[in-house]
């Protein structure tokens, strides 16, 4: 079973910037970033395939955010850049091995959740 310790939400200004960690332990073979706005379905960002680091992205995240991975470190990132007060969510990072990259139900263990808020 994956096991998560995620850091680095906080409040910001628009336009400003974040970067989101996610320490995992366990064997998976994708990391996915989620959001999720006041109990609304959660909305995938970013995926990242950990071996080869193959991404994708949502239509939010295009051009703005950027997920990377240190398999030395065990964790996942995800580079928040232009950050617009649309953007602000509790964001989760999740393991899994999606077909479907950015489809929630396709992840199976789930971290707490980190808040971002971007104040305009």
């Amino acid at each position: 079973e994956v096991h998560f310790v995620e850091s680095g939400g906080g409040s910001v200004q628009a336009g400003g910037s974040l970067t989101l960690s996610c320490v995992y332990s366990g064997y998976t073979n994708t990391i996915g970033w989620f959001r999720q706005y006041f109990g609304n379905q959660r909305e995938g960002v970013a995926a990242i395939r950990l071996a080869g680091g193959d991404a994708w992205y949502g239509d939010s995240a295009k051009g703005r955010f950027t997920i990377a991975r240190d398999a030395s470190k065990s964790t996942a990132y995800l580079q928040l850049n232009n950050l617009k007060p649309e953007d602000t969510a509790k964001y989760y990072c999740a393991a899994g091995s999606p077909d479907r990259m950015l489809a929630a139900d396709e992840y199976t263990t789930w971290g707490q959740g980190i808040q971002v808020t971007v104040s305009s």
